[in-house]
Formats: structure tokens, C-alpha cells, sequence
């Protein structure tokens, strides 16, 4: 274990984030690391559970107490092989997991938890400042070729994995760049492109292909890809964002959040391109959706220069601190602050949107909202409180509720693939789908869900192509 007191003797300190008029001037990232006396300080923490439930709330398994001890002991190339034994790419989660690992932390019963995303950035970090993260192709070659439909995380999960033990892997992406919403969904300065890029690096030498612009079911088809290729693991995400149906909806100036975010990630990435056609420079700004997409809409008006941001959440202010129904080591259902919110802006609870109301242009300017309230009958769900009708400016609207699964046209209607009764993609036990060789991993069968998740299940469903191609498999099977 780390240090048998270093819980008794430390505080959490939590990663920092860069000072709020310093981050709002560009898009870099807004995390700062840790310095090394307080990361010895804080892996020191761990308490080396006799039943480590941090496991058990991570999908990946990720062998947390081992690498905090080694970070402690200062072996930091123990602990990077540590944590990539379960984790392809603990830069994305490191970054960009809300850590569920850490909500089940034993010490989290009557303390803080361990900071444990924190501290596997640092590794991660670590290890690619010291060129540590090298090429890992494969010493032999099964003459199997696997197509993967997808670059996120869990579709890269799957292709490094079945490269590493030898198939041909290509990599299918529709848009022109790797990276799925990795590249175009998260915000710049919530995860800098280059973390991807340097990723792509080494898994480009480990032998994987990869194809932009390959729109499988468009401009690619789809059977004879199947025909062309031993195996296809399908991991297009869930892509389809949920709408709202109300008066006014077809006003212009009210968009889907998945249309407004990669805009400027273009910007970032491509300098001929000045400014995005959807921006937020002078607007007030209204985004419906109170989640981490709603959160990165907000970071990106702010630094578009909106005049006013405002988040409508339809769910009651959570608590600070555990609910009675809510103990651990369940995830804590508690109010959050995210980086962006630090930056200003206002966040309605209990709220729901009844119209939007239009100026003479046919442009939004208005919304009207009304409270909302829980029933207390009637089997729940949510009712409006009579008499709270209201209205605020709003010259931009961004539509941030979520996603209700994998668009349906494209390469599932064209190779005529199953889908269940939530319209996700149905598989088996082993990842496959109504066909022989194709199968699925990540939200495209799970629906919209967390980072961790889409990895766990990329390596999983990797392991059952394996097997598929060669009767069995060595690769781990996280889920």
C-alpha cells in the first residue's frame, strides 16, 4: 500500500485549473498538472482496500491501487505499464471521465476520495514527456483482416487491440479528421486534438489504417466491405440528438448542440478557417440540457464572447452531499461544478422550455419557460407549476438533452443490422449482431454512455473477434 496514514494525513487536493481570464482568452487546455510533492502526497492516500471497490466502479478494471502505490514510490514506468495492462488510452479518460472509480472509493464512506483521475493523468503525462509510450506491433501476422466502422474510443480500443495480436485493422471515419466526437464533440480546451494525434501516432506504427472521409453506407458500400473484410466491428456511437417539440422549434438560431461544438473545433484545428458559422460572439445565449455536453456549449459561448449564458436543466438542483437513497458506493448524484461553469453564466433548475418566440426575421429571440415540479402521483414524472410562465432573451439556442441512439440510415439499414426495443444495436453475449461476422461495441449498443465505457467495451468486444478469427483469444475481456 501506499502509505499506511497518508489518508489520515492528507487532504484531496483536486487537479487545478488554469485562472478563469487567463483560460477565457483562448482555447488551450484548462487543466494544470499537479506538481510532484502534491501528487506523492495525494497517491500516498490510497488505502490499498482489502476489497478495492474503486475496481468494481471502474469498467475497465483499472488496477488502481497498484499504480497509486507505485506513483508514490516514485516508479513511474511501473505505473504506466500498470495502467495500460487494462487502460488503451488513459489520456481520454484520465481527461475526460467523470470517474466513477472514485465515487467508489472506500474512503469515500466517511472522507474524500482518493484523486484517482488525476493521478492517472499525471502517469499518462509522464510517460509520454519521457518517451516512454513506443509502437507495440505484433511479432506475428494472422492474415485476418478486421474493418472497424468508428474512430472513438471504443472503435481505437478495438483496433489497437486486435492489431497488437496480429489481424490487418482499418479504420473506417466518415469526417476528415480521427477521433469520432474525441476529435469534433469535445471541446479544445477541454482536451487539446494533439493528445489525439500523438495516440494515432503510434497506433499508425503498430500497423492500423486508417480511412477519412469513408462514410460506410454512402460513399463506401457496406456489403461489400462485409464481403471484403473476415470481420467489421460496428462502433458509430450514438449519434442521433435527442429534440425538443415545441411552438417555435423551426425558428432559426436554434440548434442542436452536435452541430454548434464541432464548428469551432474546425477553427481550432484548421487556421484558414477564421470563425464558425454558428457562433455565440454577442448573443444570449439559452442551452437546454444541463449535462457535459451542455457544460461544453457553455465553455464555448464564453469564449466566443456571448453577451449572457443561461443552462436549463428540466431535473431539481441536486444536493451537495449523498442522499440517504443514494449511499455509497453508488455514483454520487450530487451538485457539480465543471470547469466551465466556473466561468460565469446561470443555471436554472426545475425548468422547461414551453415555446420559443420568434422576432419578425423568423429568428429566435425569447423563450418562455415555465417550473417544474416532481408528482407526487400518477407514476412520477414531472409537472408545471401553475402561475411560473416567464420569459428570457435568446438569440441562440442549443439543444444539449442527450442522444436516443445510433442513426438508423447509412451501414445499419444497408447491411440490414437488428436493433432492440430502446432502437439500439442488438448483439449477443460475444458483441456479435444478427450477422455471422459483423458486431458491435461501444454507444452504438449501449446508447449514450460514459468514456470508460466505450473502452471497456471496444477491448471486450475485441477479444470476441479474436476468437471469432482464430478459435480463441489472449486478449482480456473487461466487460
Amino acid at each position: 500500500m501506499a502509505k499506511a496514514t497518508g489518508f489520515l494525513e492528507h487532504d484531496r487536493q483536486t487537479i487545478k485549473y488554469r485562472p478563469v481570464d487567463e483560460r477565457l482568452r483562448d482555447y488551450k487546455q484548462v487543466i494544470t498538472p499537479y506538481d510532484p510533492k502534491t501528487l506523492t502526497k495525494q497517491a500516498s492516500r490510497c488505502m490499498d482496500c482489502g476489497i478495492p471497490f474503486c475496481h468494481q466502479g471502474c469498467p475497465l478494471g483499472n488496477l488502481i491501487p497498484e499504480w497509486n502505490d507505485l506513483v508514490y514510490q516514485n516508479r513511474w514506468k511501473d505505473a504506466i505499464q500498470r495502467l495500460h495492462k487494462t487502460n488503451n488510452f488513459p489520456e481520454f479518460t484520465g481527461t475526460l471521465c467523470p470517474a466513477p472509480c472514485e465515487g467508489a472509493c472506500v474512503l469515500g464512506i466517511n472522507d474524500d476520495a482518493v484523486t484517482i483521475k488525476g493521478i492517472e493523468l499525471s502517469i499518462i503525462d509522464r510517460a509520454f514527456s519521457e518517451n516512454w509510450i513506443m509502437p507495440e506491433p505484433s511479432a506475428i501476422k494472422t492474415g485476418k483482416s478486421v474493418a472497424v466502422i468508428g474512430s472513438g474510443p471504443s472503435g481505437l480500443a478495438a483496433a489497437q487491440q486486435l492489431c497488437r495480436v496480429g489481424h490487418d485493422v482499418t479504420v473506417f471515419e466518415r469526417d476528415d479528421r480521427i477521433g469520432g466526437l474525441l476529435r469534433y464533440g469535445i471541446p479544445e480546451f477541454k482536451m487539446e486534438k494533439a493528445v489525439i494525434d500523438r495516440r494515432l501516432e503510434q497506433m499508425t506504427a503498430e500497423g492500423v489504417t486508417f480511412r477519412t472521409n469513408a462514410d460506410v453506407g454512402a460513399n463506401i458500400d457496406a456489403k461489400e466491405l462485409k464481403e471484403n473484410f473476415d470481420a467489421v466491428l460496428l462502433a458509430g456511437g450514438s449519434t442521433t440528438s435527442r429534440d425538443l417539440s415545441v411552438v417555435g422549434r423551426s425558428l432559426s438560431g436554434i440548434h442542436f448542440a452536435m452541430e454548434y461544438l464541432p464548428l469551432q473545433n474546425r477553427v481550432c484545428e484548421d487556421k484558414s478557417v477564421q470563425e464558425p458559422s454558428i457562433s455565440a460572439a454577442g448573443k444570449n445565449v439559452v442551452i437546454i440540457g444541463g449535462g457535459d455536453t451542455g457544460a461544453d456549449c457553455i465553455g464555448t459561448a464564453h469564449r466566443q464572447g456571448a453577451a449572457s449564458v443561461t443552462s436549463l436543466e428540466i431535473m431539481p438542483q441536486p444536493p451537495n452531499v449523498r442522499a440517504v437513497e443514494n449511499p455509497w458506493p453508488e455514483w454520487p448524484r450530487i451538485y457539480r461544478i465543471a470547469s466551465a461553469h466556473e466561468e460565469g453564466g446561470q443555471r436554472l433548475y426545475a425548468i422547461s422550455t414551453k415555446r420559443f418566440i420568434g422576432n419578425e426575421q423568423g429568428r429566435v429571440c425569447e423563450i418562455e419557460l415555465i417550473e417544474m415540479r416532481q408528482k407526487q402521483s400518477d407514476g412520477g414524472g414531472f409537472e408545471e407549476v401553475d402561475g411560473t410562465a416567464t420569459t428570457i432573451p435568446c438569440d441562440l439556442a442549443l439543444l444539449a438533452m442527450g442522444f436516443t441512439g445510433p442513426e438508423k440510415d447509412g451501414v445499419l439499414e444497408a447491411l440490414g443490422i437488428q436493433l432492440n426495443t430502446q432502437g439500439n444495436v442488438e448483439r449477443d453475449n460475444n458483441w456479435k449482431t444478427n450477422l455471422d461476422n459483423v458486431f458491435v461495441a461501444g454507444d452504438m449498443q449501449h446508447g449514450q454512455s460514459l468514456i470508460v465505457w466505450a473502452i471497456a467495451e471496444g477491448r471486450s468486444a475485441a477479444k470476441s473477434i479474436d476468437e471469432f478469427l482464430m478459435g480463441s483469444s489472449t486478449l482480456p475481456a473487461p466487460v
